[in-house]
């Protein structure tokens, strides 16, 4: 759960999000590209890649949650955070929301070819299923691969790829299962959830 302190400010959030408020606190549709104005709208709605947010201003306390899951708050100093869409909670009002090409990491997880990206300076809140979300750091000497369904969001320099292990046990049905990953090189933070979607 999140628990956000409104003073004469603003936040987004996931539609729906919202489990409880006190004082005089105002919510409504974020409007076109949850504040990343017509050009992301369009891209959103060309991608499939879709933030349902809305915006709630005012003075007071509002609590947000999703499914029970674990809550993560990710502070950005001017750079920029790509999300999953559906593990993206609530952001700082200040914060600009995009789409961008995701590769083949979405096609993989099932999630789509593009994803969210949060740029600027503010907090973000990120959920994550089956328990606390683990940073993961990630350095030019020491690349990282993961699970794509276990994937929330990254941050820093780095560079993905997708990673496929197909071998003759795949063709056979005795693979491990996990046939396809994403790879991290450079320098940055890999978040992931201990649950797969």
């Amino acid at each position: 759960m999140l628990e956000i302190d409104l003073h004469s400010d603003a936040v987004r959030a996931a539609t729906g999000a919202m489990i409880a408020y006190t004082g005089d606190v105002t919510f409504k549709n974020a409007g076109l590209g949850g504040g990343g104005g017509l050009r992301a709208a369009l891209k959103q709605k060309a991608t499939g890649e879709s933030v349902s947010l809305m915006t709630c201003s005012g003075q007071g306390t509002v609590w947000f949650a999703k499914d029970a899951m674990e809550v993560l708050v990710v502070e950005l100093n001017g750079d920029t955070l790509r999300v999953e869409s559906e593990q993206l909670l609530a952001l700082s009002d200040k914060l600009k929301t995009d789409v961008a090409f995701a590769g083949v990491r979405g096609m993989s997880s099932g999630q789509g070819l593009f994803t969210t990206t949060v740029t600027g300076f503010g907090a973000v809140a990120l959920l994550s299923a089956g328990g606390p979300p683990i940073a993961l750091e990630v350095s030019p000497q020491y690349p990282l691969v993961v699970d794509p369904d276990a994937f929330i969001a990254s941050q820093g320099q780095l560079n993905q790829t997708f990673v496929t292990d197909v071998s003759w046990r795949n063709l056979i049905g005795e693979s491990s299962g996990e046939a396809f990953s994403l790879r991290f090189d450079g320098s940055g933070v890999v978040y992931i959830q201990p649950e797969e979607r």
